[in-house]
């Protein structure tokens, strides 16, 4: 969730709640609602703060709500560049389809685990 996703940030910029919450002018107890999932639905004007001060945007704090609102696990950057190099190497998406098809039916059969 959101909360998660804000603390990862935050710990990987090297602030604590305490900092975080003096910089982004957001109260302490609050981010920590908002990190333990307690408010889940925090405004876009609080998230901008957070973001801005974490050097993120809204984007990389919602990132983790895109599997939940489309059902789909977000897509982590090996995956982006494996499909840009496939794209560059004139890979189409038949192509791909293709090769999909081809290890499920590998898989099912035992060839490929």
């Amino acid at each position: 969730m959101i909360g998660s996703r804000i603390k990862k940030l935050r710990i990987k910029k090297g602030y604590s709640i305490n900092e975080l919450s003096e910089k982004a002018e957001v109260s302490k107890s609050y981010l920590s609602y908002i990190e333990r999932g307690i408010q889940e639905n925090p405004s876009l004007q609080v998230l901008s703060r957070i973001a801005k001060t974490l050097d993120a945007n809204l984007d990389d704090l919602l990132e983790e709500n895109k599997e939940v609102i489309t059902g789909l696990p977000s897509l982590d950057e090996e995956w982006v560049s494996l499909v840009k190099e496939a794209i560059r190497q004139g890979v189409t998406k038949e192509d791909f389809a293709y090769y999909l098809e081809f290890i499920k039916f590998k898989k099912m059969n035992g060839g490929i685990d």
